[in-house]
């Protein structure tokens, strides 16, 4: 997930946009209030999809005001059913009011930064 989330991050930088990198379980503190636009990044939990980690709702429940801000879901593809766990984040996103513009899941880092530098941010 790191790699593909810097790979992501690198993408987006080629844009000309300023990237800050947050680790949910490390910067549990963090606020998102002040960014325009967010991308989250999950792992499934099981084999079988469906399941995300409990510290990334509660993480975004406890990170400010992030009702409307624009946003990307994105999983690191592992196990199967992968567009199940993407569901499951994404909903958790949406239940704390973010506007969901766009959401897909990475095989390999190169995918990740090819759609970094296509996300229309504004």
């Amino acid at each position: 997930m790191t790699e593909i989330s810097r790979s992501l991050a690198r993408g987006i930088e080629s844009q000309g946009v300023s990237v800050d990198l947050i680790d949910g379980e490390r910067d549990i503190n963090t606020k998102l209030t002040i960014y325009n636009y967010i991308a989250l990044g999950a792992v499934g939990t099981t084999l079988f999809g469906g399941k995300i980690d409990p510290s990334i709702p509660r993480f975004l429940s406890n990170s400010g005001m992030v009702a409307g801000k624009r946003s990307f879901a994105f999983l690191a593809k592992k196990g199967l059913r992968n567009s199940k766990t993407l569901r499951v984040l994404m909903k958790a996103m949406e239940h704390e009011g973010m506007f969901l513009k766009l959401s897909d899941v990475f095989r390999i880092p190169e995918e990740a930064e090819a759609i970094g530098k296509k996300l229309h941010l504004e």
